[in-house]
């Protein structure tokens, strides 16, 4: 079959791959209908090559038609159509009992110290292949696929892979009341999608924050107001004027390690990525390289008592944080990988509705076939075209 795969830092290709099949009883194999590429395989893209091998095959965020099942797989059956989420969890153990598939201890990568599986997402997160592809293995099925409509467009349900529990984790992650004013920096798809869902569940007033025109436009169009960084010197500065003072009841950080846009950071981030990869994770694990203006500017956009939810992914193990700020401030915080089996329900609500309530179906800018997937990704990274999110079709597969 086609893939998309990673050959080294700022080089992916599609190429020849072996075909899925079952390993385990527990498994399916999913046709690919549509599949997107997300801010964070930019994050493969750049900053964590070192845990990438050539040949990976990237892409979490993918939907499509159950083609074989294991002999344990529950309910699902072959010819069911199915949206597929990110991590990948039992439905079984204690974390996925508890609202938190993101720690499934039945996938955590216990050797890495890190979470629940991820689908194309480095060693880190067990080196699944990921759904840039024609098929995808999908382990634990009788838990993690969504079975969906068998009529109706892919991208009023592609973004349950991802985007939505995202958006939707990041919301309620921060406390979003009834008539409160919500901030949130960063207008890429899970911004766009949080401002949307803040608005949806309640908030009165919805402040986004980004420097790209389209998606200032985006977000204008769903009822927020925007602030544009090339025309505001001091963004905490510009939520305080307009919160008389006091600051945001709840601030979304969804912008995360992103180097590019900040020169100093990238070329720590190109110099690491030039060390052997056994160095390259030592610097990646023991120095801080993440880009954190976005993160201490949430600080200080919040109100004291306010809450802070970060939903950007960050990857640095010993980043500045600003403590004084954040104790003085009695500031909450939450953050962590989008436990998406625990918000698809609610979501699914929404999306039943004939109205899409949330625009997905209009979140997609770019809609090309898998085999220009190296064309789209440089084109994503730069903000170009007036790229917001690119959707991908094996070549003949509809959606």
């Amino acid at each position: 079959m086609r893939a998309l795969t990673w050959q080294g830092p700022r080089k992916v290709e599609v190429t020849d791959v072996p075909d899925p099949g079952i390993q385990q009883p527990t498994d399916a194999v999913v046709r690919v209908t549509s599949t997107a590429i997300c801010g964070s395989d930019l994050h493969l893209y750049d900053v964590l090559a070192p845990y990438l091998s050539p040949g990976d095959v990237l892409g979490h965020e993918f939907m499509g038609v159950v083609e074989a099942v294991g002999d344990d797989v529950g309910d699902l059956e072959v010819g069911d159509r199915v949206v597929v989420p990110f991590n990948i969890s039992c439905g079984r153990c204690w974390m996925c009992r508890n609202g938190l598939q993101s720690q499934c201890e039945t996938t955590q990568v216990t050797s890495q110290g890190k979470g629940a599986a991820l689908f194309g997402y480095t060693s880190l997160y067990g080196s699944v292949p990921g759904g840039q592809a024609e098929y995808v293995r999908v382990p634990e099925a009788q838990y993690g696929p969504i079975k969906l409509p068998g009529e109706g467009p892919d991208e009023r349900y592609l973004y349950l892979s991802d985007v939505l529990p995202t958006a939707w984790q990041a919301v309620r992650y921060a406390d979003v009341a009834q008539g409160s004013t919500v901030v949130v920096l960063g207008l890429g798809p899970i911004g766009l999608m949080a401002a949307r869902i803040a608005r949806h569940l309640g908030a009165g007033r919805v402040i986004g924050v980004d420097l790209v025109p389209e998606r200032l436009r985006a977000a204008q169009e769903h009822g927020a107001e925007t602030l544009d960084i090339r025309a505001v010197d001091d963004v905490p500065a510009a939520v305080l004027e307009a919160t008389s003072g006091r600051g945001a009841d709840s601030v979304i950080d969804a912008v995360g390690m992103e180097a590019h846009g900040n020169p100093v950071v990238e070329q720590v981030i190109k110099g690491v990525g030039l060390l052997p990869d056994a160095a390259a994770r030592a610097a990646m694990e023991r120095v801080g390289v993440d880009r954190l203006q976005a993160l201490h500017s949430a600080m200080h956009c919040a109100r004291r008592g306010g809450t802070v939810s970060v939903i950007g992914v960050y990857g640095g193990m010993a980043d500045p944080m600003p403590m004084l700020v954040m104790f003085d401030k009695q500031l909450t915080i939450r953050m962590g990988q989008a436990n998406v089996r625990r918000w698809t329900d609610e979501i699914l609500d929404v999306l039943r509705r004939d109205d899409d309530v949330l625009g997905v179906e209009t979140l997609a800018t770019h809609r090309w076939p898998l085999s220009r997937a190296a064309e789209a990704y440089p084109m994503f990274r730069a903000k170009q075209d007036g790229c917001v999110k690119v959707v991908l079709h094996p070549d003949g597969a509809g959606g």
